[in-house]
């Protein structure tokens, strides 16, 4: 017999209560729906009613450590299933013969190639200049959602911040200032980052957006530590936290800031610290590479070991002749170093069009050639997380396997 909790409306547990008896099914308890945790010990599912306060990371992760199956009634569409990896929703009325279905239905395991990778925040850099950072991280966080992964955007820019304006939000939203207050006084978790972002729906499913600062006088509020600690926290929170910074990032303020007082932009810097990748965004003329290739050495200097993946946005003929791309590549390879290059073309009808809507560009023009390229980036990624994962495993990684290699070698020696 399985065992299983409750959590709906009282009226709706009595009716389902009496009815999974009927089905074989013990109900252990009934709860209110946002009253679930701590798990009750000995049950084997949850029947809980499908909402963004009901259905947190934090009860999907409690949920997945215990090995206790979540059956969602609700009618919020397939935007949850797709992003809690849940099986498919059942109507609100769904009565008791259903649900014992739905209880005895084998759910697969996932096969998606990033079901094991971790949870990373990826920042989004680019010099002065606006070589479409905000743009994007926009499209990036529609595309590594549409991969199935939980994903966040959080907009940290202290000099112009645009996430909400771009995205039709209101910029009066908590966001990113009042998560940082929470982070400092230890009050950050899952359900509070919940709490304090913005639900932005798309074709992808949905992103939980952390807007930024409204006006740029208050970059005080975003200070380094209160930054970090809100992105760790993020961790937890979203599969993929994309972050959008400004250009300028503190590398030289030590001898104009007193170093115990906030500086003007510690919030790129702290950022870019806890990145696990970033993406430093150029734009595709003569003014904008020059830019890049001096300030990405700097960068290179001062995040290194991170990886920095380059994406040469607004390519087209115009500003550099024939063979834009390859005057590029050429460019950056004999002046940075760099050869791994990606590059997203020029689309001012896509860009109007989303800037008209005031929503993702992938939303309004889907055949964008802007919208394909940053797809490849983020199929790319895909692809690499994969081998990485395959290589890992077969390499093994924990500390007694490595012990063990060791001291075969010193007896090989």
């Amino acid at each position: 017999m399985i065992s299983v909790l409750l959590a709906l409306p009282e009226a709706h547990a009595a009716r389902l209560s009496e009815e999974l008896e009927l089905e074989g099914v013990r109900v252990v308890a009934s709860v209110h729906p946002s009253g679930v945790l701590p798990l009750p010990p000995g049950i084997e599912a949850v029947v809980i009613s499908a909402g963004r306060r009901t259905l947190t990371p934090e009860l999907v992760s409690a949920c997945d450590r215990a090995g206790v199956r979540i059956v969602p009634l609700g009618e919020i569409g397939s935007r949850v299933q797709g992003r809690f990896g849940l099986p498919a929703l059942l109507p609100a009325t769904a009565g008791g013969w259903e649900v014992a279905a739905a209880l005895t239905t084998d759910v697969p395991s996932s096969t998606h190639p990033q079901a094991a990778s971790p949870h990373r925040v990826t920042v989004v850099w680019g010099p002065s200049g606006s070589p479409g950072r905000s743009t994007v991280a926009i499209q990036l966080a529609v595309e590594l959602l549409r991969t199935g992964r939980r994903t966040a955007l959080v907009d940290a820019d202290t000099v112009a911040p645009s996430l909400s304006l771009l995205l039709g939000l209101s910029d009066d939203a908590p966001g990113i200032a009042a998560a940082c207050r929470r982070a400092e006084l230890g009050a950050l978790d899952s359900a509070e980052l919940t709490r304090l972002a913005s639900p932005l729906e798309t074709s992808a499913g949905e992103i939980e957006v952390l807007g930024g600062i409204n006006r740029p006088g208050r970059w005080p509020e975003l200070g380094a530590s209160r930054l970090r600690t809100t992105l760790q926290a993020c961790r937890s929170w979203a599969q993929e936290t994309i972050v959008d910074v400004a250009s300028s990032f503190d590398a030289d303020d030590e001898a104009t800031y007193d170093l115990a007082g906030p500086r003007r932009h510690a919030a790129t810097g702290a950022a870019l610290h806890e990145a696990d990748v970033i993406v430093a965004v150029a734009s595709a003329d003569p003014l904008g590479i020059s830019r890049f290739v001096r300030e990405h050495a700097e960068l290179r200097r001062l995040t290194a070991p991170t990886p920095i993946r380059v994406v040469v946005n607004r390519v087209r003929p115009g500003p550099l002749g024939i063979d834009a791309r390859g005057q590029i590549r050429r460019t950056l390879e004999r002046f940075s170093g760099i050869t791994d290059i990606a590059f997203l073309p020029w689309d001012q009808r896509a860009a109007d069009a989303a800037l008209l809507h005031a929503r993702p560009m992938a939303d309004i023009t889907p055949r964008s050639t802007l919208v394909a390229g940053v797809r490849r980036i983020v199929t790319a990624q895909s692809q690499s997380d994969s081998s990485a994962t395959t290589a890992d495993s077969s390499r093994g990684s924990s500390r007694g396997a490595r012990r063990l290699l060791r001291a075969r070698a010193a007896r090989g020696a």
